[in-house]
């Protein structure tokens, strides 16, 4: 059985309390468990100030069979930061804009430019999503087509190539709006002149939608995630209904990160739905959920730590 955990971000305290609630201990320097495995959901690197220690934490549970882990969009961003763009001289996939070099800053003051080459060449390693017996886990959604349209990408690559990074990492490239899916989730276009600001201060003009749910009767308001919080009662835009897929009720149940939700305790984003970022980064609680083979989740399962709450349910 699992126990999956949600974004990290440089958090090792509350990643260590958390393990030790869920009965991990450490043997020869590496957590484990008699019985059970971790599936750790991605996003690492970045914000937080243990960052070293999350991935001294992390990797070895995952090299040594203890644990199973999911490619973040922050892994993802971190490739196509420090990979040079071949069709722009002097460029990188990512961009060295000041958003995104403070984004990542906290990682680059944290690791050696040794510990980044190696931690890097590992995140290539990590799928962008686990479809196991019982139970699916992917950063921010599921879906079939952006997975299938990847899987097929990564077979004729050889993995995550530079190559691939090129068409993953470049607006216009094939594989660019299927990961952007996987790893970062769908988003509706909001309707002219409206906005909201994110939890970065950043001006938006598109939601992160709900995409387990079926758009019908939604207004932006209602079919935006808790993150994305903006009153905009006007009926969705024919092309955000479009884009929806919704994720059956009848399907494996499903484990997500990346949306920064902010709670006092866990809750379900759907019977089969649950998402496990509940922004341990921003003084918020780090979370997981503990899977016995269920096909309904139960809000019992979630397990916690963190300033926010100290402890588990």
């Amino acid at each position: 059985m699992y126990d999956l955990i949600g974004d990290i971000h440089g958090h090792a305290d509350e990643l260590v309390q958390l393990l030790e609630l869920l009965g991990y201990e450490k043997v020869q320097g590496t957590y484990r468990h008699p019985d059970r495995k971790v599936i750790f959901l991605g996003d690492f690197i970045d914000r937080g100030p243990q960052i070293r220690q999350v991935l001294e934490t992390v990797r070895p549970m995952v090299e040594a069979g203890h644990a199973l882990a999911v490619m973040g969009n922050h892994e993802l961003n971190a490739l196509a930061y420090h990979t040079k763009d071949q069709d722009s001289p002097g460029e990188h996939l990512r961009r060295r804009i000041p958003k995104n070099e403070k984004q990542h800053k906290a990682t680059l003051d944290q690791l050696s430019p040794q510990e980044l080459r190696s931690h890097l060449e590992w995140f290539r390693t990590l799928p962008m999503w686990l479809d196991l017996d019982g139970l699916r886990a992917v950063h921010a959604c599921w879906d079939d087509r952006a997975i299938n349209q990847i899987a097929d990408a990564q077979k004729n690559h050889g993995g995550i190539t530079t190559d691939f990074l090129h068409s993953a990492c470049r607006k216009g490239k094939s594989l660019f709006s299927p990961v952007e899916v996987v790893l970062k989730g769908k988003e509706g276009k909001l309707p002219d002149g409206a906005s909201f600001q994110d939890k970065d201060g950043h001006v938006r003009t598109e939601i992160r939608t709900r995409w387990y749910l079926a758009p019908d009767g939604h207004s932006y308001r209602t079919y935006a995630l808790q993150s994305d919080e903006i009153a905009c009662e006007l009926k969705l835009d024919e092309a955000v209904v479009a884009a929806a897929v919704p994720y059956p009720t009848t399907a494996k149940p499903v484990f997500v990160g990346h949306y920064w939700l902010s709670a006092q305790r866990p809750e379900l984003l759907a019977d089969n739905v649950a998402c496990l970022d509940f922004s341990v980064a921003k003084g918020g609680f780090l979370c997981a959920y503990r899977w016995n083979g269920e096909q309904k989740l139960s809000n019992e399962n979630f397990v916690w730590a963190g300033a926010q709450n100290g402890g588990s349910q």
